[in-house]
């Protein structure tokens, strides 16, 4: 097959087992063929472990070729015996260097996916064909392409200056940020927010921002899945006077078992993309989140909620009254 990177790379016809390469195509492989993963890059942790399916909350712990922390070596891919290694996300001149290069040595073919937001349909058709699941894969790039069709009728009649100002708050103090048309704010930009961190293109990827700049911004929205700062940002002083503060528009994003917004940046934010246009037009996005929620977690991730864990997920996501 041809992967991505534009790689011919000859793969079994049958792919029982999978090393993902990083946590973007851990939960890609999860979501649509779950037996073919023999563990996590990281382990999961217990408030995770409730929102994944009870076969594969025990996984063990691999490692990651690719990213911050890659430490998983050869000797530990090679002790797995997969049948296939993926990588789901940049496929960039350094991605396949790695990937040539690690075929080379352990002879396990090795194929990297489009990891774009709007590239999901695709890459869910392409794996999905790999893993001997072309069904499911199209199931889920046709629900995929629903949603992003819902959106993008929706955001044909809102011009932009109409759309809300929106801040994404990493880190306890909320001065970690992405910048317009990085990868960490990409579903705040998908869902029709104006990111606030905008520099007309000049500064890309994560930046620490100062509290002068977010009060110049001064956004009418903040989202963050810090909880340590979403617990005392409506009693700092310093962030008082911002917009979003003063209307109470601050939200806290799930994290489990994998971010709404990004870490990793994977198929886990589609329902945060869901979650965000009903945060940013709640009167045109007319669906209600729990019942999205349910039913995004019982398709994606196999598993069925039960009303406690569906409140503890979604405790703080329509923000809390001033």
């Amino acid at each position: 097959m041809t992967d991505s990177a534009g790689r011919v790379v000859e793969i079994p016809d049958e792919v029982h087992t999978v090393f993902a390469a990083g946590p973007t195509a851990a939960v890609l492989t999860y979501i649509l063929k779950p037996d073919t993963l023999p563990g996590w890059p990281r382990a999961l942790r217990p408030s995770e472990r409730p929102y994944i399916a009870a076969p594969y909350r025990d996984l063990p712990e691999t490692g990651r070729l690719t990213g911050r922390g890659g430490e998983a070596n050869l000797e530990r891919v090679l002790s797995i015996e997969p049948d296939l290694i993926i990588d789901f996300g940049s496929v960039r001149d350094t991605y396949v260097d790695l990937a040539d290069r690690v075929q080379e040595q352990t002879g396990i073919p090795y194929i990297l996916v489009d990891g774009r937001f709007e590239a999901t349909p695709e890459a869910l058709r392409l794996v999905g064909d790999i893993l001997g699941v072309p069904v499911r894969g199209e199931t889920l790039a046709a629900d995929v392409e629903e949603t992003f069709a819902r959106i993008d009728a929706l955001l044909s009649e809102i011009p932009e200056e109409d759309r809300p100002r929106v801040y994404l708050a990493r880190g306890p103090d909320g001065l970690e940020t992405g910048m317009k048309g990085s990868i960490n704010t990409e579903i705040i930009e998908r869902a029709g927010g104006r990111n606030v961190a905008d520099d007309g293109g000049a500064t890309r990827g994560l930046v620490n921002a100062s509290m002068e700049q977010v009060i110049v911004a001064n956004p009418d929205t903040i989202v963050t899945w810090d909880d340590n700062y979403y617990a005392k940002v409506f009693d700092d002083p310093m962030w008082a006077g911002i917009d979003a503060v003063q209307r109470g528009r601050v939200y806290l994003s799930p994290v489990e078992p994998f971010g709404w917004i990004d870490r990793p940046p994977s198929l886990n934010r589609m329902i945060g993309l869901i979650w965000m246009a009903g945060l940013l037009y709640p009167e045109e996005w007319t669906s209600d989140l729990r019942d999205d929620t349910r039913a995004f977690y019982s398709l994606y991730y196999h598993v069925d909620l039960d009303e406690d864990e569906l409140d503890r997920l979604l405790e703080w996501t329509d923000g809390r009254p001033r």
